[in-house]
């Protein structure tokens, strides 16, 4: 064997492709194990997710990994990476399983936005034969109408994912000839779309609205809530929650204030909080690459989040901030918070922010309980 160290490293690389190669050949195998287990628990009636023996595999794994040498974290993350695609199959299967669709007809409004086609999608997954109008173009095979207003809406079901502004418009225009079938909506607030909202139950239409938390990339929904808002039509929300039903997403139900009142700290506040954070840190003269070498474990988490807000739809986080009735609500308490330490601070209060940190870990406490 040759003494040049060089010489050594590209059998060595080769080694440890062939063994990166046969991890995931028994990760492929994992999956196909997870699909027999799924279609057992289907078959006798059990959940999709154990979380009793999710914990009993994660405590495996992280005693497998210190018995290989490893850190027992290193255990655990690679096992839930694995739980999750396992999740993530039998969901899939289930959702198809299901077939709510079974062959009935759907039509989404917006269908070439961004969480339009992820309605087609799952939508397509439970049988139903989906058909879009958007005027941009859809998925590939997908009938576009381009003109919601020049189609027969027969179908049994009617989803408007456009922007808000425009879903405000289309519910109020629809409420003049509301269809037969189910209705709803999927914004992520409620204030701007109440009178089209109201105006079409009060002309007798079946509808309901829903919120999905969470974006269009998302595949596997169990952690995920899906909040349904009914409005009087309890028909209509039972069959907008029946969709969801065979996945694992939480399912909420909350009356239409409520809804936008909460949504207000949960979207509105986070989003203000992030934006805030990378607005200051651009304005604040320091390169990214020189902050980059002396980030913290904090800096790095929060900065992976500021992240992924910046690099959302602005025009849709601006309606997020402007368009809730309960929006400068939440505002309003972040600024006061903000000059709250800020004051804390320049008197030099030790007690002052003691009590903030010891107030704030109550209550991240009591919220990590429930």
């Amino acid at each position: 064997m040759s003494d040049d160290p060089r010489a050594r490293l590209d059998p060595l690389r080769t080694e440890l492709g062939q063994i990166d190669r046969d991890i995931l050949a028994l990760v492929s195998k994992r999956q196909v194990v997870a699909q027999r287990i799924g279609a057992v628990k289907r078959e006798i009636g059990m959940p999709t997710r154990d979380y009793r023996q999710e914990r009993d595999v994660v405590e495996r794994a992280r005693a497998a990994a210190v018995d290989h040498g490893l850190p027992p974290s290193m255990g655990e993350e690679l096992i839930l990476a694995l739980i999750r695609g396992s999740l993530t199959v039998q969901e899939k299967d289930m959702v198809l399983a299901s077939g709510e669709g079974s062959g009935r007809r759907a039509i989404v409004i917006g269908g070439g936005g961004h969480m339009g086609r992820w309605f087609v999608r799952y939508l397509a997954a439970q049988g139903f034969t989906v058909e879009i109008a958007d005027p941009s173009d859809g998925p590939a095979g997908v009938t576009n109408h381009r003109d919601w207003r020049k189609v027969t809406l027969d179908h049994e079901l009617v989803i408007v994912a456009a922007p808000m502004s425009a879903t405000a418009q289309i519910l109020e225009e629809m409420a003049a000839s509301p269809p037969k079938g189910i209705i709803f909506d999927v914004g992520s607030l409620k204030s701007p779309l109440r009178k089209g909202l109201q105006a079409l139950r009060a002309a007798g239409a079946r509808v309901t609205s829903v919120h999905p938390m969470f974006g269009p990339d998302t595949e596997l929904l169990s952690g995920r809530h899906v909040i349904f808002v009914d409005l009087g039509s309890p028909e209509a929300t039972a069959a907008a929650r029946a969709l969801f039903e065979p996945t694992m997403a939480t399912l909420v139900e909350m009356d239409l204030e409520s809804h936008d009142r909460l949504i207000a700290y949960v979207l509105g506040l986070s989003h203000a909080l992030n934006i805030a954070f990378f607005t200051a840190l651009a304005e604040s003269g320091e390169a990214a690459p020189k902050l980059a070498t002396l980030s913290s474990t904090t800096f790095d988490a929060q900065l992976g989040v500021a992240a992924k807000v910046a690099g959302e739809n602005p025009d849709l986080y601006f309606e997020i901030q402007t368009l809730n009735d309960y929006g400068t609500e939440s505002l309003a308490a972040l600024l006061y918070a903000v000059e709250r330490l800020r004051s804390v601070v320049r008197a030099n209060d030790l007690e002052g922010f003691r009590s903030l940190m010891t107030r704030g870990k109550s209550y991240l406490e009591e919220h990590k309980r429930r």
